[in-house]
């Protein structure tokens, strides 16, 4: 039987200098508001990273 114990998330976005100051903080609060984190975020331990780069 599969059980799934930690999710591993990577963030990858091309964000403009003066917008990564709220990117960053909705990074950190996005999980308390995401139903599928809120779900199993008790028994699946859930983690993510995030990287930014200036826009094309």
């Amino acid at each position: 039987m599969l059980v799934i114990r930690r999710i591993q998330v990577a963030y990858h976005l091309r964000v403009a200098p003066d917008k990564r100051e709220a990117a960053r903080r909705a990074h950190e609060l996005h999980a308390d508001h995401c139903p599928v984190a809120r779900t199993i975020g008790g028994c699946v331990a859930i983690t993510t990273d995030l990287e930014m780069e200036d826009p094309l």
